[in-house]
């Protein structure tokens, strides 16, 4: 089998904000203001760069006049604003779609930048004693990083997908069996070798595709292809990666910007039927006092000793909450990354409605 990989992707995009996530949750709270800053920086619908700079200028200006005239924190403030503006003004990649930003002059000068090829649901600014998690975490949930795999008998294409971006590509060809016009045993004996072929290719996709979810940290993988290959390829899974499989049907021929449209819808369906078993059994549990918590103050409180194992917190809480106040969705996502809980955002307002959009299943009930 012979494969060819796609050239790296030229723009410096982030495609998973993991990383990020867990340097900005170790940031120590300080008396000085951080500054996070969430940009749409989409094209509109002509095609043409949003330009942010009017919009930061006149947040910013809003935000300092709730500090003291001459402190050390309007200081800072000033500083992690101008240097915000000069950023947004000749720094963002034209192929960013959304941009997050973190400073504090006055903690040694911390600052960091995200790109991503994903753009948030809308501009959001904060001063607070820590960066805001919430909108990042969220973004970076909702567009996992994933391996599609779209074959046939003889052909297969790998796709690693992070923030809803390929990132990498790989083309491998398998062994072709040609065919001869001779029937009787001959005929047997073709159809002996294109099973045999079939199967060999098979395995080598799935031995390659097991090695990239090593090195580039898979969480889901899709299947797409022909009814030949598909069962082929199911049975040579290994076993950990089965949980971790989804099937769908998907022409061979499609383009890779079909691909990756069709196998990001895919994955976010089933992601939507899975959260509401979630939620569902959350309730139950949380009902028979079993391990598990309901409730914005509540999921909260048991974050504090590390009792929550998973935050289950819903989508969208913090549009429009700006400011200089940590809203409670963002502690709660601060604290679970703090304390190695697994963040899941539920993206349907409704399922957690009843409990203040928040909930956890707990490690242990004192």
């Amino acid at each position: 089998m012979s494969s060819t990989i796609a050239e790296p992707l030229s723009q410096p995009l982030t495609s998973t904000a993991e990383a990020s996530l867990a340097r900005l949750a170790d940031f120590e709270s300080t008396t000085f203001p951080v500054l996070s800053v969430y940009l749409n920086t989409q094209p509109d619908a002509h095609g043409r760069a949003t330009d942010p700079q009017p919009w930061l200028h006149r947040e910013f200006k809003e935000l300092a006049r709730t500090f003291s005239p001459g402190s050390p924190e309007l200081h800072s403030f000033e500083r992690d604003a101008q240097r915000i503006i000069e950023y947004a003004a000749s720094e963002i990649d034209p192929a960013a779609h959304g941009v997050a930003l973190f400073a504090c002059s006055g903690a040694d000068g911390f600052f960091e930048a995200i790109q991503l090829p994903t753009p948030f649901a809308d501009n959001y600014v904060s001063a607070d004693n820590q960066p805001h998690l919430y909108l990042l975490a969220e973004v970076d949930e909702l567009y996992p990083r994933y391996a599609a795999v779209l074959a046939d008998s003889n052909t297969a294409r790998i796709f690693v997908v992070g923030l809803g971006h390929v990132i990498a590509a790989e083309h491998l060809d398998g062994k072709k069996v040609h065919r001869v016009k001779v029937g009787g045993w001959s005929q047997a004996r073709y159809q002996r070798r294109a099973g045999n072929a079939h199967q060999e290719h098979a395995k080598e996709v799935i031995e390659r595709l097991a090695q990239i979810i090593h090195d580039d940290k898979i969480s889901h993988i899709v299947l797409a292809g022909d009814q030949v290959v598909i069962p082929l390829l199911q049975e040579q899974l290994l076993p950990w990666m089965v949980p971790m499989v989804q099937v769908m049907k998907l022409d061979i021929h499609a383009s890779d910007k079909d691909v990756l449209a069709a196998t990001l819808a895919s994955l976010q369906v089933r992601e939507a039927g899975t959260a509401a078993e979630t939620v569902d059994r959350l309730l139950r549990e949380n009902r028979a006092r079993g391990l598990a918590v309901a409730g914005r103050q509540e999921t909260l409180d048991a974050m504090v000793n590390g009792r929550v194992e998973e935050l289950l917190i819903s989508g969208g809480m913090e549009e429009n909450q700006k400011g200089r106040t940590v809203p409670m969705p963002d502690r709660l996502v601060t604290r679970a990354r703090q304390t190695g809980a697994t963040v899941t955002f539920i993206e349907d307002p409704s399922l957690l409605e009843s409990v203040g959009g928040a909930g956890g299943f707990l490690r242990w009930r004192e």
